[in-house]
């Protein structure tokens, strides 16, 4: 199973990078909960699609992962020009560097439930 969830997130990812939205239920369950929300896959198909809206030049790199049964902990780096407020941080199209930690639990194959942290103090620093 540790080597099919490798697989399988790394085949997510490329999802997200290519923004095919009609193909992200191969990876994501209809019932999908982000950080303790209940979004289904439709909210987090839209969750998604305004994160793009906002960054256009968004990208996730997976700088490290770790599988484990039924889960990956990821943790993915970004260097992106966020338009406007990002975080509650006034970035404004600035190119700036951070990570997010996130860990995936998996039902079926699919992602069941996320739990992620932006590093928001990193983009903070990058704005002084």
């Amino acid at each position: 199973m540790q080597n099919a969830l490798y697989y399988i997130y790394h085949q997510y990812i490329a999802c997200l990078n290519r923004q095919g939205w009609s193909e992200l239920g191969e990876f994501v369950a209809d019932d999908v909960v982000h950080n303790g929300r209940p979004l289904g896959l439709r909210g987090y198909r839209e969750m998604l699609k305004r994160d793009f809206r906002e960054i256009p030049d968004l990208h996730f790199d997976v700088e490290l992962m770790v599988v484990d049964e039924g889960r990956v902990a990821s943790r993915l780096m970004f260097e992106c020009s966020p338009t406007g407020t990002f975080l509650g941080l006034a970035v404004n199209g600035k190119r700036v560097a951070f990570a997010e930690n996130a860990i995936y639990e998996f039902r079926d194959r699919k992602i069941a439930e996320v739990w992620s942290v932006i590093d928001k103090a990193a983009i903070e620093a990058q704005l002084l």
